[in-house]
């Protein structure tokens, strides 16, 4: 009976830690899928920078594209074309529209 018991004990703490093992990960699983959730629902500060950079491009884009639209349309206006003159006005509006949402170039000091 003695002989039974230690191959018993000895067969159970071969097997233990895997089970405890297991434990550890089924009870840190609730943690660690919550931590995930906020990393995903969450914007970092460098995220958020480079969002906003990628958006000021995109806005620093099209003014250039309309400013060279803008340049054409006037001169095909000035050239009597008067479907021209009222892209230019438009185009001329949008650009309005867009450019105070560009950032500024500090002063130089003097």
């Amino acid at each position: 009976m003695r002989g039974y018991s230690i191959l018993l004990l000895a067969g159970a703490s071969l097997t233990l830690p895997g089970c405890v093992s297991t434990i550890v990960d089924v009870a840190t699983l609730p943690v660690r899928a919550a931590g995930k959730a906020v990393d995903l629902a969450t914007t970092s500060q460098s995220e958020s920078d480079e969002n906003r950079g990628r958006e000021l491009r995109k806005r620093e884009e099209r003014l250039g594209k309309l400013e060279r639209a803008y340049g054409k349309q006037r001169a095909n206006c000035e050239r009597g074309d008067e479907e021209s003159c009222e892209a230019a006005r438009k185009t001329y509006d949008e650009m309005q529209a867009i450019i105070p949402t560009l950032p500024t170039e500090p002063e130089p000091k003097p």
